[in-house]
């Protein structure tokens, strides 16, 4: 490996490893006072790894100047293994970063006393200046590459541990299960949340890394499908938002954390009721009366069956219209036909003549409780889930 250690004279290296003896504890000494993060006493792995790391730095410098043999990458280990370090401590690469800068320009200044003291010229020296600073370029970027890496670590294990925790909520798993497996994902547990169901797109998928942390996915499932904590919050989140985007989401119930299950079933239970996919996210969660209705369609069927038999001599057009109205009769708390009209949108005229049709072919079932009851029950089940 080349570099402007190599404009040094050989001779040279044998009075900076001279002075390294003493370097290292006085770089040490000037990164804990500098930098808040180094300020602790240097004990277990953390002081032996900054320890190491400034002893190798230093020997590998002088090494270098020798050109004693050609280095080894095998010796960027131990950079990278700060790199590691600091993600293990919780924090960024600013604080090693600027100890790498610190430690550059003490070990410079220590330098350059010894290289004025040797005979070497201004034009060395500049060299020499380089040389320190491209050798810490070089260390820095190599702890960058280990961070790097273990940040990706970090992410494939915690991304195992999350599809599998994702998969004891929807599974029912005990809560003592579904606690100790959101402590090892490094998810805390909410009290409500929300299921989206989606449909397998054609194409390939969203990343689940662009949606918020929080947010629990399985898009490479044959039903794709997002678990969403604190659903006021996240649900409006533009990566959520993408993510759904064009995907035919239904939104389940907020529901505890402990019935998820129950929210996935009830919003695929409403998409496989749609003929076409919503074009926009469906939101299911007000409308757990239509979600009734359509848990136990056999039984609606048979209801409506027997409730809706005076419709059937109609033509399709006047069944529309007199469910229409009868319905709306019912939602309004029998209104009267301006309140039905209001409802309909149309003339109260209209609305008259349509709620005197109603009477003649109903008549008596209008004024029994359970009979409107299940009344509703037939005419809403055949709008349930509007679009």
């Amino acid at each position: 490996m080349t570099g402007p250690w190599d404009a040094l004279p050989r001779h040279f290296s044998a009075e900076l490893r001279a002075e390294n003896k003493t370097l290292a504890a006085e770089i040490i000494r000037e990164i804990r006072a500098a930098v808040p993060e180094f300020s602790r006493p240097l004990a277990g792995n953390f002081g032996a790894g900054i320890q190491q790391g400034v002893e190798t730095a230093l020997a590998e410098f002088t090494d270098l100047i020798a050109r004693v043999a050609e280095p080894d990458p095998s010796r960027l280990r131990v950079y990278r293994s700060l790199g590691r370090g600091e993600l293990a401590e919780g924090r960024s690469l600013d604080a090693l970063q600027a100890a790498y800068r610190l430690g550059a320009r003490v070990a410079w200044r220590r330098y350059a006393r010894v290289a004025r003291r040797g005979g070497l010229g201004p034009e060395q020296l500049v060299t020499l200046a380089e040389a320190v600073f491209a050798h810490i370029d070089e260390i820095a970027a190599a702890s960058v590459q280990g961070y790097v890496e273990a940040r990706a670590d970090r992410a494939g294990v915690l991304g195992r541990s999350r599809h599998q925790l994702l998969g004891l909520l929807l599974a029912g798993a005990s809560a003592e299960e579904v606690r100790q497996a959101a402590d090892a994902a490094d998810w805390a547990l909410p009290e409500r949340v929300v299921c989206v169901a989606l449909d397998a797109p054609p194409t390939a998928l969203p990343r689940a890394e662009r949606l918020p942390d929080p947010v629990l996915a399985d898009l490479d499932h044959p039903e794709p499908h997002l678990l969403v904590p604190e659903p006021e919050l996240y649900l409006g989140d533009c990566r959520v938002v993408q993510a759904v985007r064009g995907r035919g989401a239904v939104i389940g119930p907020a529901v505890p954390v402990g019935r998820a299950a129950d929210s996935l079933r009830w919003a695929r239970l409403v998409r496989a009721r749609l003929a076409e996919p919503p074009d926009a996210p469906l939101d299911c969660r007000d409308k757990l009366a239509d979600l009734l209705l359509l848990a136990d369609r056999p039984l609606v069927r048979l209801i409506a069956e027997r409730r809706l038999a005076p419709l059937a001599g109609l033509t399709a057009k006047q069944r529309e219209r007199t469910a229409a109205t009868l319905l709306a009769w019912l939602q309004t708390d029998r209104g009267t036909a301006p309140e039905v009209a209001a409802r309909l949108g149309i003339h109260p005229q209209t609305a008259r003549r349509r709620l005197h049709r109603v009477q003649q072919l109903f008549g008596p079932a209008l004024t029994g409780p359970d009979a409107r009851f299940e009344l509703e029950i037939a005419l809403r089940a055949g709008a349930a889930v509007p679009a």
